[in-house]
């Protein structure tokens, strides 16, 4: 009987160890571990990469904070309707969390085309964060991979650009999402 249950245990090391070379591993505080593609909504994927920034960037809620659109990562003067649609969802948890954020459609002094949204590259993050006197911007880049788009976000305070907080996921390429990254 001995034998039997050594021989289990060794077995399920085995299994376990070769399970922990599968995929992807940084630790929970460095980006996805094999159990974060997220499937399912898509919103509260958006909105659980926002609750985790948040808790990992200690910002003032009453002091303002920009949410720029994300880009494709490939192509950072581009976007899609992932894109935007991400970083509304984004903007929306932020305002339900507290934060004060501010809406750049309403702004004059944001330059944009309707098809990109707001996309704060480095070289406008500087001036626009002033203009709004916000103390960080959100930013964030999204590449698609053939079963997957990959997600990775930056809380950046515009002096100096410096990062305060990050984090990446990934969210499953199903039908919705593939739509939403189809060009029209």
């Amino acid at each position: 009987m001995r034998r039997r249950t050594a021989g289990a245990a060794v077995l399920a090391a085995g299994v376990l160890a070769l399970t922990g070379c599968a995929g992807y591993y940084y630790g929970e505080n460095y980006g996805p571990t094999l159990g974060s593609v997220v499937r399912g909504s898509l919103v509260q994927a958006s909105h659980g990469a926002i609750d985790r920034l948040l808790q990992d960037a200690a910002l003032d809620p009453l002091q303002p904070v920009l949410v720029g659109t994300l880009v494709n990562v490939d192509r950072l003067g581009e976007s899609s309707r992932f894109g935007r649609i991400v970083s509304e969802q984004m903007a929306g948890r932020m305002a339900q969390r507290g934060m004060r954020v501010v809406e750049l459609k309403l702004r004059d002094s944001v330059a944009m085309r309707s098809e990109l949204g707001e996309l704060l590259l480095s070289r406008e993050l500087r001036e626009v964060s002033q203009a709004h006197h916000a103390q960080a911007v959100l930013v964030g880049t999204y590449a698609v991979s053939a079963r997957q788009v990959y997600v990775s976000l930056k809380m950046v305070l515009p002096e100096g650009n410096a990062v305060v907080a990050a984090h990446d996921y990934a969210v499953a390429l199903d039908q919705d999402v593939r739509s939403l990254l189809a060009v029209r």
